[in-house]
């Protein structure tokens, strides 16, 4: 994508380590960053920062507020064959998800996910037993010594997994985009689809400006960007976390019985199928819908509960199954922004027009 953007004759690309922005009056100008050993300065009428979840610079551009629930460990399994080749394998494992996909023709990565903030040493040996005791009777038989092998090759990897909710400070002359504004857990792999929708928004906004130098004005006019994403970013963001809550293993029963039902709801097929999928890629960016298929699931939970005979003990897990439900999906909804995300059109920023038709207007007058 670089080399791509790097070819267009008006992009000049620079390499190097940004240490901080400069502002000006509470005006973003630009960016003092390292390059080969030295310090030095680029400024634009607009910055828009995307480094990523580890962000230094996000402080000042929004109210960050990461969680992380859980660390993936990563492998690479060589010369094997998935149960379902060129698919992805989510495997709803114990203590939480294992995930398996090709990325060639002869490697699958796979991402254990370890809840918690901490995990096993490497160093010593404790990742590697964890491994080997807990995770590998787990995982399907045809990659069974392909995961072993890369153990005992001992390329393993752990990264944290981060959630954040979009909470911006709008600020004259910056932008924040990507990882370093809005996180959510990578069980979906969603990140870049919300990142690239996110390019989309921002493109369509910025393409009918010909001035981006009035700053105050211009992040007025941007204000819009934090709302028209919200579609799409918050139906994905909330699918995220409520995906990864139900598919965590739990001692309570109804948590339990939500698993199998989210598994079951899905190997229905037809619209219980695909209706979930269009959720997860992004192509239907409707958060209504996703609250619509969560329950789904979980009403589906209960009626598998009740039939054929129920019983107050089934009646007792049934609405125990539909409080949990409630439990995992609305606080995510409420930390995403209940009114951005389905009621939009009542935000004053989503009818916000470009500064420059403005300016149009009044050399016409004059």
């Amino acid at each position: 994508m670089r080399e791509k953007a790097a070819s267009l004759p008006n992009v000049r690309l620079e390499q190097g380590t940004v240490t901080s922005l400069l502002e000006e009056n509470g005006i973003v100008k630009g960016v003092l960053y390292k390059a080969n050993g030295e310090e030095q300065t680029a400024y634009a009428p607009l910055t828009i920062v995307c480094d990523g979840c580890f962000s230094n610079l996000r402080r000042s551009l929004c109210s960050p507020k990461v969680d992380v629930p859980s660390c993936f460990v990563g492998l690479i399994l060589e010369n094997c064959q998935l149960p379902y080749p060129n698919h992805g394998h989510v495997v709803l494992g114990d203590p939480s998800p294992i995930l398996f996909y090709p990325i060639s023709g002869t490697e699958i990565r796979c991402l254990v996910d370890v809840p918690g903030q901490k995990v096993p040493s490497i160093s010593n040996g404790e990742m590697a037993n964890y491994l080997k005791t807990v995770v590998a009777p787990q995982i399907p038989h045809e990659l069974y010594d392909s995961f072993l092998a890369a153990i005992e090759k001992g390329s393993i990897r752990t990264m944290p997994n981060r959630s954040m909710p979009a909470d911006p400070h709008p600020t004259p002359g910056a932008l924040l985009m990507g990882d370093a504004f809005n996180m959510r857990h990578p069980l979906t792999g969603g990140g870049m689809t919300v990142a690239l929708s996110d390019i989309v928004v921002l493109q369509n906004l910025i393409k009918p400006l010909r001035n981006l130098h009035d700053a105050s004005a211009l992040c007025k006019y941007l204000e819009s960007f934090y709302t028209l994403r919200k579609p799409v970013a918050s139906t994905i963001n909330t699918l995220a976390g409520a995906l990864y809550k139900v598919f965590c293993a739990s001692s309570d029963q109804a948590r339990k019985e939500m698993r199998q039902a989210c598994f079951d709801y899905l190997s229905l097929g037809g619209v219980c199928s695909s209706g979930p999928v269009a959720l997860l890629s992004g192509l239907n960016p409707r958060p209504l819908s996703l609250v619509c298929h969560f329950f789904a699931v979980a009403i589906y939970g209960v009626g598998r509960l009740l039939l054929p005979f129920p019983s107050p003990k089934r009646l007792w897990i049934g609405a125990k199954l539909i409080s949990g439900a409630s439990g995992i999906i609305f606080p995510i909804i409420k930390a995403e922004g209940v009114r951005q995300m389905f009621f939009p059109a009542t935000v004053a920023a989503y009818y916000r027009a470009a500064p420059v038709k403005e300016e149009r207007k009044k050399n016409v007058c004059l």
